[in-house]
């Protein structure tokens, strides 16, 4: 015979149930409680001994409530060969930089207060002036993604009027983010110019309408890549027929990065301070992808452009809020010592390790695997791992990765996704795949413990 359920009043009494109120409070575990014994009354109650049933009652009840209380954003192990991931947070924050968010969510902070004056202050010169240094600027401001960043720019510079385009550069990324659609949106009318593979400098001379074009754009090729019989217009050639217009140059960098990557081994990828000494009137470029901050747009130029930008009344809807003013200030500071940013700035640190230790990584946790599934083929194998979030899109690094092979693989990953701390694998060519790079060694024996 099934034991009698036991009452609401004698769940709530119970001694073993304070913990769940302390937890939980009262009116969330008063519900969970009903919803079980309902539950257990469609199914017949409980087939156990009648002492036993207020604890399987409050077993259920506790999973119930830990499985609606648990937080829908968790932290996850990236597998997938991408580093900057877009769908799993892009780039991961310096500790310093995440306990500078953590410390002014805390604590009233002098966002917009100069403590000097005792008067309002501006937000943005918590980085304005590193941003300067950083990119040889002569103003700069902040907002909260690129898309924003470029589209503020145009909706201050041009809004009304023509902007010039090379047809090679109207992109689409992911999230169905168009260049065309930002243009429109900004207020902006896009002029395109040249062809999709060659563009010259007669084509956007040739387009240049006094009192019409408002300026010209130059956009990062983010995630795909024109070879073969191909011409492009430098951002040199490009500045000079734009300001023989009395035009602006504005180029957006996509992912941007504040220094030059060749110096730690990776592909070229065009810097703010080059593309401003070249010739552009305004950058803009992302805090959260090859910068390894926070999510941002940053915005930097000339002082005429950008104090024009700052006062759109568009700004105050795309700013930052304090927490990520603070992280990117921390990031903004790590720069002033290159020698050691590889070793502090996480996203730098995860493109630059070594093949020697990836592989070492992966034929650790890969004979736990295959202790773990011995009837699966399990090994460690070379592959490529890709910067991603539109950064160096051609370019692919050298890492190694644990491979699993065998039927079922699509329930595999799911298991993996159902651990305590989510592993987010690819499936390519029959196997399922893990790619080591981005498993570091404090995360090792975490990633093995939950496993075994």
């Amino acid at each position: 015979m099934p034991s009698p359920l036991p009452s609401i009043d004698a769940l709530l009494r119970a001694p073993e149930t304070e913990p769940l109120l302390i937890r939980f409070g009262r009116t969330a575990v008063t519900a969970a409680l009903r919803d079980t014994l309902s539950a257990r009354r469609a199914a017949g109650g409980f087939s156990a001994p009648s002492g036993t049933t207020l604890a399987a009652v409050l077993d259920q009840a506790a999973d119930h409530l830990s499985a609606r209380f648990a937080a829908s954003q968790r932290p996850v192990f990236n597998m997938t060969g991408t580093v900057l991931h877009t769908n799993l947070g892009r780039s991961t924050l310096p500790p310093e930089a995440a306990e500078a968010a953590a410390e002014a969510l805390r604590n009233a902070t002098s966002l917009e207060f100069d403590l000097a004056t005792g008067r309002r202050g501006e937000r943005d010169d918590h980085v304005g002036s590193l941003l300067c240094e950083l990119t040889g600027a002569e103003a700069a401001t902040v907002v909260n993604n690129n898309a924003a960043a470029v589209m503020l720019a145009l909706n201050t510079l041009a809004l009304g009027r023509q902007v010039l385009v090379s047809r090679g550069e109207l992109i689409e990324i992911g999230g169905a983010f168009r260049v065309p659609d930002i243009i429109s949106r900004s207020g902006a009318i896009l002029r395109e110019v040249g062809t999709t593979n060659r563009t010259h400098p007669r084509d956007y001379a040739d387009a240049i309408v006094p009192q019409t074009t408002a300026a010209v754009l130059r956009v990062h090729q983010a995630n795909y890549a024109i070879v073969g019989f191909t011409a492009m217009v430098p951002t040199e050639t490009l500045g000079h027929i734009a300001h023989q217009a009395d035009i602006p140059l504005i180029e957006d960098l996509g992912s941007g990065s504040l220094v030059d990557l060749e110096r730690w081994g990776l592909p070229h990828e065009a810097t703010p301070r080059q593309s401003l000494a070249a010739g552009a009137d305004v950058v803009t470029f992302s805090g959260d992808k090859l910068m390894g901050g926070p999510q941002a747009g940053l915005i930097v130029g000339n002082k005429t452009a950008i104090t024009a930008i700052n006062r759109n009344p568009l700004k105050r809807a795309l700013r930052l809020d304090k927490a990520r003013l603070a992280a990117l200030e921390t990031v903004l500071r790590l720069y002033a010592d290159p020698d050691r940013l590889a070793e502090r700035l996480p996203a730098l640190r995860l493109l630059t390790r070594s093949q020697a230790d990836i592989q070492a990584t992966a034929e650790r946790i890969g004979s736990v695997m295959a202790q773990r599934w011995p009837d699966r083929v399990i090994a460690t194998e070379a592959c490529r791992s890709q910067i991603g979030s539109g950064a160096l899109p051609v370019d692919l690094l050298p890492s190694f990765a644990v491979t699993i092979g065998g039927t079922g693989l699509e329930n595999l990953a799911k298991l993996l996704r159902a651990l305590p701390r989510p592993v987010i694998g690819r499936i390519a060519r029959g196997r399922l795949i893990l790619d080591c790079r981005c498993l570091e060694a404090g995360d090792e024996a975490g990633f093995i413990a939950q496993l075994t």
